[in-house]
């Protein structure tokens, strides 16, 4: 009976339940800025279950794929899955559910988001094989998180506009950055077991770079994505407070001193998404 109480809170922690505040200020950003604040109460709730749905269905499903790598892994052989703690089924029984959340909340929604759900499902399902066969697998993760600031955009107007592109790249750069500085920690079994991997391929030094230049970029996209908004104060001093963020992840590691890379990777990137969200707020209401 105690272990069937546990099975939930050991699930959240097995997928990191937390770390969706990675993508889900980023697409209540979105959703104030496109709305002028005035938001349509109804889709709230089905844009909010699709993320969660999407967010938590992927962590999971890549719990399962990565079974047998973390496994191997000294780092990752603690994980709930190799450790025991968690059963297979409980994943796919959460993966499952999940997934039928995000489905059901997108023909909620919008036509389009009903017809594009084969392409999100892909996107999920893929990610983690793509470090089976590229290094370009960081970036690729990035765009299944950008997903979430698109999809709020698409599910508000049912049509494309190329600032929805703007912001789903800052968010896909400033995923893939982050990503690259965590996986600096895997550099040796990486190229033990033959994965791909920015670190893996270019070596720490060159990956932190191209980490901290993935970051620059993704910080003119906010820069520019605030245009077409007629943004102000409020928040393109957020931005500044992203940048410097960024710089403070960034500076935290060198190669010979990873000790902060869970800092650098997770802990600040937890913040910069929720800063970037109150500013936009203070945007919309203040500003």
């Amino acid at each position: 009976m105690t272990d069937l109480l546990l099975r939930p809170k050991k699930i959240a922690r097995s997928v990191m339940i937390q770390h969706t505040l990675f993508s889900l200020p980023f697409a209540g950003s979105a959703f104030l800025l496109e709305t002028s604040g005035h938001l349509p109460q109804k889709k709230i709730l089905w844009i909010l279950l699709a993320i969660l749905g999407a967010r938590n269905g992927a962590n999971a499903l890549n719990r399962l794929i990565d079974h047998p790598l973390d496994a191997l892994n000294p780092r990752t052989k603690g994980r709930h899955l190799p450790s025991g703690e968690l059963k297979r089924a409980d994943l796919w029984i959460f993966t499952l559910l999940c997934i039928a959340l995000l489905v059901f909340s997108a023909f909620k929604l919008n036509r389009l988001c009903a017809a594009l759900l084969p392409a999100a499902l892909v996107m999920i399902g893929l990610y983690s094989y793509t470090k089976r066969f590229t290094w370009l697998c960081h970036y690729f993760l990035g765009l299944t998180v950008a997903i979430a600031p698109m999809g709020t955009l698409l599910a508000l107007n049912g049509a494309f506009k190329l600032s929805y592109f703007i912001i789903s790249g800052a968010v896909a750069l400033w995923v893939a950055g982050f990503d690259i500085i965590y996986a600096t920690q895997d550099v040796a079994f990486d190229r033990q077991q033959h994965l791909h991997s920015v670190p893996a391929r270019f070596g720490v030094r060159t990956s932190l770079i191209i980490a901290a230049v993935s970051h620059g970029v993704s910080f003119a996209l906010l820069i520019v994505w605030g245009c077409f908004y007629d943004a102000g104060y409020w928040y393109y001093t957020g931005t500044v407070f992203v940048a410097v963020l960024l710089f403070i992840e960034n500076a935290l590691v060198a190669p010979g001193r990873l000790k902060h890379v869970t800092t650098a990777a997770y802990h600040i990137n937890e913040i910069v998404s929720v800063v970037f969200f109150l500013f936009v707020v203070m945007e919309v209401y203040v500003g």
